[in-house]
């Protein structure tokens, strides 16, 4: 069997350092945008809390105080929904790129293994042919189940997502009919 080499050693560690960087700059790309979003939504929110604030003052009667609160009701779901499907896409993003590196990571590895096993059973005593056989077939059979299981997870995710868009799009739906409803009786 060969031996592994200081500069093998060092090309690992590097590659390695890149990648723990590249995954390192993922995750501050992925705060500053949630810290973006978390601004705007305050600056909105402030703005709004005074223009409504200065609506509900210019409020002369029971009746028209419903009105207004009606009228609040649907703006004010959209607007939390519009946040939570921001902040989930940001999310998802960085999911991604982190499942991106890991499966690739993986892949290396798996590669990096099979080409040890191959050089192994070149320099493998007579007889063993059976052993390295076995070792094979495991590490294919295992890398089988990783792929199955990670097209099972990103199947299971697909529908999480478009069972969440389809919560969310009921939800926006019923805080409208709600608001409606809530014009009508005032």
């Amino acid at each position: 069997m060969s031996n592994a080499t200081p500069e093998q050693f060092a090309a690992a560690y590097k590659a390695n350092l890149d990648t723990l960087f590249a995954l390192a700059h993922t995750a501050f790309e992925s705060v500053e945008k949630v810290v973006e979003l978390n601004l705007s939504a305050a600056r909105a929110n402030l703005e709004e809390t005074v223009d409504r604030t200065k609506s509900l003052m210019a409020v002369k009667d029971p009746q028209e105080l419903l009105s207004f609160h009606a009228s609040q009701f649907q703006p004010s779901a959209e607007k939390a929904v519009a946040y939570s499907r921001h902040l989930y896409d940001i999310a998802s993003a960085t999911s991604a790129e982190f499942t991106r590196v890991a499966e690739s990571q993986m892949a290396d590895a798996n590669k990096k293994l099979v080409s040890f096993i191959d050089t192994a059973s070149k320099n493998a005593p007579a007889g063993s042919e059976t052993a390295v056989a076995m070792v094979k077939s495991a590490v294919a059979a295992a890398s089988s189940a990783y792929d199955s299981l990670t097209k099972a997870t990103k199947q299971a995710v697909e529908i999480a997502e478009a069972n969440v868009a389809a919560a969310t799009n009921a939800a926006v739906k019923t805080a409208g009919q709600a608001a409606a409803r809530t014009k009508k009786a005032a």
